[in-house]
């Protein structure tokens, strides 16, 4: 049966996440930074101070009880980006790519800000309400009740349920198992059996407990491991400069290009660059409009800003941290590879601690992306239950099903060999990609004029307020 599985997977991989879907996705970030004038650059400013400068105001926005803040939205779908792909992630892209795929990595990130802007503000456009009062949406919502396609909503949602257990827990829990018995020599076994435990006493608690959780951690996590980054950049401050070089260098090798082979590797820089900046930031597979679509916020827009703020911490900020430390310290001469070759950078100028911090933030990162992933499969499982009259009585039921199950996959990620489980992945994504795209294309007049509207009352209260003051 694997074998059978694996054979049609290898067909289907190629097309539903090759260079096409990988282009439309690009397409799309394209397409909103031009027909919004730039909106992630032009108005920088504005989204600075309506995220990160919320942040340092006293005064918080807070949920109501059913739902979650607007920062606590952002955290629960960091905590779906920010994962391994920011630490193996990034390594695997410099030794298949080169230095020159961080470059289109940045590349894919800076438009991925206009999808996933777009995808948030169609998110809260079309969420729904349910008997409790909690918010529900996400791409399935507005592929249904926009786009006026079940049929896409559905294949969104299965894939999305799927992929959770995959993705989301198995390749993440199997992540945290190998670098706690390589770093500190835990079996696999009990690790799975203690995050199993801790990941069904979070879930059970609904999306309040989780963005509890994701709004202390989150941030916690980011912080150490940018700090612990930034000190080994201060010991390596002289090399720097010549990593940028490395980076431009290798993405526009132009007499590569003339010489064919080179050509072919800077092919191979975009596309692993372009494909791992998607895999962390998750712009344009429209799975982080879950968690943001579940805020207390009346403002679409404002939304879609931590949207954007979201994939520049993600991309810009983390991963090419994690990237210039390894290129800082010439860890790529070691021959290592994935979380080894990030450990060996860290290990320059910090030692063992360095391979121990590794190892912590895998975890924590890890664990982060599970709380994240096990709210889109609940949320795409909720979308499936109300199609049906039975399942819809029953849905309670199937979502505490859900939250146990996926805790109990933990023990089977931490022990397996994944292979198969990251190339159905793949697959898997390309089934949410291809349907939110589709939506997004479609409605992007209604993305454009939200954001003209915003913009045009935000430029009316600040001329009001001027005129007052004078």
């Amino acid at each position: 049966m694997a074998a059978g599985l694996e054979w049609v997977n290898s067909w289907l991989q190629p097309v539903l996440w090759g260079w096409p879907v990988l282009c439309l996705i690009l397409l799309a970030g394209l397409l909103f930074t031009f027909r919004l004038k730039f909106f992630q650059v032009t108005h920088c400013g504005l989204w600075m101070k309506k995220t990160m400068g919320s942040l340092l105001c006293r005064k918080k926005a807070a949920g109501d009880g059913c739902n979650i803040s607007p920062f606590q939205a952002l955290t629960t779908a960091l905590a779906g980006s920010i994962g391994t792909g920011n630490i193996v992630g990034v390594a695997t892209a410099l030794t298949l790519g080169g230095p020159g795929a961080i470059f289109w990595m940045w590349v894919s990130a800076v438009l991925g800000m206009m999808t996933i802007f777009a995808e948030t503000v169609l998110g809260l456009k079309y969420r729904q309400k349910d008997k409790q009062g909690r918010w529900l949406g996400g791409a399935m919502y507005y592929l249904q009740h926009g786009l006026g396609s079940k049929g896409l909503a559905v294949i969104f949602a299965g894939a999305c349920v799927l992929a959770s257990f995959g993705m989301g827990n198995m390749a993440q829990s199997n992540s945290i198992g190998s670098s706690l018995q390589n770093t500190f020599g835990v079996p696999p076994l009990l690790t799975g059996g203690i995050v199993a435990v801790v990941l069904a006493l979070v879930l059970m608690g609904g999306i309040q407990r989780i963005a509890k959780v994701t709004e202390k951690i989150v941030p916690a996590m980011s912080i150490c491991y940018l700090l612990a980054g930034l000190i080994i950049l201060g010991v390596f401050w002289r090399n720097i400069p010549a990593a940028f070089v490395q980076i431009f260098a290798s993405a526009f090798d132009l007499r590569g290009v003339l010489g064919g082979v080179g050509g072919y590797g800077m092919l191979t820089a975009m596309r692993t660059g372009i494909s791992r900046g998607i895999f962390t930031n998750e712009a344009g597979l429209g799975s982080s409009v879950m968690a943001h679509a579940a805020a207390e916020t009346k403002e679409p827009v404002e939304q879609g800003m931590w949207g954007i703020f979201q994939v520049f911490i993600d991309t810009i900020v983390v991963c090419t941290i994690t990237a210039l430390c390894i290129l800082c310290t010439n860890a790529m001469g070691s021959g290592l590879d994935g979380a080894a070759l990030s450990a060996a950078a860290f290990r320059s100028v910090f030692g063992k601690f360095g391979q121990g911090l590794i190892a912590v933030s895998i975890t924590f990162f890890a664990f982060a992306t599970m709380l994240g992933w096990s709210y889109y499969g609940e949320c795409a499982l909720r979308y499936l239950c109300g199609l049906s009259r039975f399942l819809s009585r029953h849905g309670k039921g199937a979502v505490s099903l859900y939250r146990l199950a996926f805790a109990a996959v933990t023990l089977l990620g931490c022990q397996l060999e994944l292979r198969l489980v990251w190339d159905i992945c793949d697959t898997l994504n390309g089934c949410m990609a291809i349907p939110n795209l589709i939506a997004v294309f479609f409605l992007s007049g209604e993305v454009v004029r939200e954001t003209q509207s915003y913009l045009k009352r935000k430029q009316m209260e600040s001329f009001g307020t001027s005129r007052k003051q004078t």
